[in-house]
């Protein structure tokens, strides 16, 4: 039996709904889903936030989206001022992606006040930082990890999901180690299963970015469902 319930998992889960060709009624489907499964929240694009915000409403299912996305390289007025109308729309959390040529380069202060400026204008709004770690290694994974933290940020992200690579069990426990304890790590990009959302959780993640919240949260349900079963057949036996 898994060591957490699925209500647990389901709370652990931003269910991503970012494709750019995604139609009207496709991202509807998807945050049905999400009502569904009763997830912790959606990730949306930006110009569907306020669509989500009402069709999810009651539901109990927050509405976040991205910033910057998905290569980090707009400007910090920018993306302050993407943060400011995402609130406006009825955003709650904030994922934004730092710039990562600035990080690659070792041009730590730009790289800080750039997420500072988002931290700022998401005006205590959880804010997440993507690193994008497909690009980085070990070394500016953590440095970017502690630049995020010293910059104010909820929580440190692997991946936009966009960029050829997605999260893995080394690079979640690395960012773990890299923050203190009030900083949170998102695994995202590459969660597909539940063998794998566990182990990310397992490696340090309180927070799992997926598009298959059905597929992970349904293999829960029929494990529990089928451990159930045979406990009650073994118990009919006696």
């Amino acid at each position: 039996m898994p060591s957490l319930t699925e209500a647990e998992l389901a709370a652990a889960i931003d269910h991503a709904i970012l494709k750019p060709e995604l139609t009207r009624s496709e991202v509807d489907a998807e945050l049905d889903v999400a009502a569904q499964w009763r997830v912790f929240s959606v990730c949306v694009r930006p110009s569907d936030i306020a669509h989500a915000t009402e069709r999810l409403r009651g539901t109990g299912v927050a509405v976040g989206t991205v910033i910057g996305f998905p290569h980090g390289t707009t400007s910090s007025a920018a993306k302050a001022a993407e943060v400011r109308q995402a609130l406006a729309d009825g955003a709650s959390e904030v994922d934004m992606v730092l710039n990562i040529g600035f990080l690659r380069s070792g041009l730590d202060a730009e790289v800080e006040a750039d997420i500072r400026a988002v931290v700022d204008a998401a005006s205590g709004h959880v804010t997440k930082v993507i690193l994008e770690t497909s690009y980085l290694d070990d070394e500016q994974i953590a440095r970017g990890s502690r630049l995020a933290e010293r910059a104010g940020a909820t929580f440190v992200k692997t991946s936009t999901g966009f960029a050829g690579g997605g999260a893995t069990v080394e690079h979640v426990r690395l960012m773990r180690a890299s923050v203190g304890p009030d900083v949170q790590v998102k695994a995202s990009g590459g969660v597909r299963g539940l063998e794998t959302a566990l182990a990310m959780l397992d490696a340090g993640a309180t927070r799992l970015g997926t598009s298959a919240s059905a597929t992970i949260l349904g293999e829960i349900r029929a494990i529990v469902a089928g451990e159930s079963a045979t406990g009650a057949q073994d118990d009919s036996s006696y």
